[in-house]
C-alpha cells in the first residue's frame, strides 16, 4: 500500500511539473505579443464631416491583438496631431471587440477639443491601444494617417459631479461640475469651500450610484467622503480616473480690493458663494473710482479688466473702472475650463 501511495503521488508531482512547464511557455509566449493592425479607415482616407451628418457614424476596424493566450482584451483608439509621435493622445473610444464606432459629432467634439480649426482641412493620426490589465504592458498598432475637417459647434467636455456640504450635497447640480476638457478621464476645476463641514465627494453621473470617495491621494469606488481640512478656500480639484487619484491644490480666499471698496487698497472685501449658481459674489456699496479681484491680500494672485460692466479677467490686468457710486452685485465666475469671468451690476 505505501508503494502505491508513492508511486500516486509520483505521478500528482510529474503532472504539476507538466503544468507549471505549459503555463511557463504561455508566459513566454505572451513576452512578445502582437499588436492590432488598423483595416479600416484606410491610410490616408478623408473625412468632411458636417452638423447635418452629425448622427452618422465612423467605425474603426482592426484585426485582434495577439498575447500568446486567452484573455479578455480592451481596445482604445487614440488620435493626435501629426508630428507629435502620441505625446498626448487623446482617447477616441473603446471596445473589447473588433471595432470602435462614434459618432460624426463625438467625433467632431474630440477634434475641436484637440485645437483643430473648424472648417479647416488638418492631417491627424489614429492608433489602436491593447491591452489586458496592468500586469502586461500594452501594446500600439502602426499608426494610419487621416485628413479630417470638422465643423463648429459648441464645445461639451466629459464632467464629474462634485456634491458636498459647501453646496447641499446637491449631487444634480450642473453647475458645481469638473471637466475633462482633453477627454482622458483626467478632471479638473475649481471648488469653492467657505464654510462648513469640508466633505465632498465626486461622481461620474448625477447619482448617488456612481460616486467616487477617497483618502491620502488615492480614488475609493463608494468610498468615504474626501474631507477638506483648513483653510478653506477656492482649490483646483483634479480627479484622474486612470491612475485612480486625486489632488487638492492650495486654497485662496479671494476679494474685491480698490478705492472704490468698503477696504480701499489696504484690504480685501470677501466674496461670498453662491452654492446654486457656483460662482463668487458680492452685493455692497461702491464708491465712483476702480477696483480688482484679489487673494488672501496678496498682490502676488489678482484679476483685472478694462470693461466696467464684466468680461473675461486677465491675471495681474488693469483696473476695472467703477463709473459712478452705488450699490452693486458683483460676481467672479470660474466654471468655464482655461478663463475666469467676472460681472459689476449696478442695483
Amino acid at each position: 500500500m505505501k508503494t502505491y501511495y508513492k508511486l500516486f503521488f509520483a505521478v500528482l508531482a510529474l503532472a504539476f511539473a507538466w503544468a507549471c512547464t505549459e503555463e511557463m511557455e504561455q508566459v513566454r509566449i505572451s513576452e512578445n505579443p502582437e499588436a492590432a493592425t488598423l483595416t479600416s479607415p484606410s491610410s490616408g482616407q478623408a473625412f468632411v464631416l458636417t452638423e447635418e451628418d452629425a448622427g452618422e457614424r465612423i467605425a474603426f476596424n482592426y484585426e485582434p491583438a495577439d498575447f500568446g493566450y486567452s484573455a479578455a482584451v480592451t481596445y482604445m483608439v487614440q488620435m493626435d496631431l501629426v508630428g507629435n509621435d502620441f505625446a498626448s493622445p487623446t482617447e477616441v473610444g473603446s471596445s473589447n471587440g473588433t471595432s470602435v464606432e462614434v459618432s460624426y459629432a463625438e467625433f467632431n467634439q474630440k477634434l475641436v477639443t484637440k485645437g483643430l480649426a473648424p472648417e479647416e482641412e488638418a492631417e491627424i493620426e489614429i492608433r489602436v491601444r491593447s491591452s489586458v490589465g496592468s500586469a502586461v504592458p500594452a501594446n500600439y498598432s502602426a499608426p494610419i494617417p487621416m485628413v479630417v475637417t470638422p465643423y463648429l459647434a459648441a464645445l461639451t467636455f466629459p464632467r464629474m459631479y462634485v456634491p458636498g456640504d459647501y453646496q447641499g450635497w446637491n449631487i444634480e447640480n450642473e453647475n458645481t461640475v469638473i471637466y475633462s476638457v482633453e477627454g482622458d478621464d483626467v478632471y479638473e476645476g475649481y471648488v469653492h469651500m467657505l464654510s462648513g463641514s469640508g466633505e465632498f465627494k465626486v461622481a461620474e453621473q448625477p447619482d448617488w450610484g456612481f460616486n467616487w470617495g477617497g483618502e491620502n491621494g488615492g480614488l475609493i469606488w463608494d468610498g468615504p467622503n474626501f474631507v477638506l481640512s483648513e483653510p478653506f478656500g477656492t482649490f483646483k480639484l483634479t480627479i484622474n480616473l486612470n491612475d485612480e487619484t486625486y489632488e487638492i491644490g492650495d486654497r485662496q480666499v479671494w476679494g474685491i480690493v480698490g478705492d472704490a471698496t468698503p477696504g480701499g487698497w489696504d484690504a480685501d472685501t470677501p466674496l461670498d458663494f453662491d452654492a446654486d449658481e457656483n460662482v463668487l459674489t458680492i452685493t455692497t456699496d461702491l464708491e465712483a473710482g476702480e477696483m480688482k479681484f484679489r487673494a488672501d491680500n496678496n498682490w502676488d494672485h489678482n484679476y483685472g479688466a478694462s470693461s466696467p460692466e464684466g468680461g473675461v479677467l486677465e491675471a495681474g490686468g488693469p483696473n476695472i473702472p467703477v463709473e459712478e457710486a452705488g450699490n452693486y452685485t458683483i460676481t467672479m465666475d470660474w466654471k468655464v475650463p482655461g478663463e475666469i469671468s467676472y460681472t459689476v451690476v449696478k442695483n
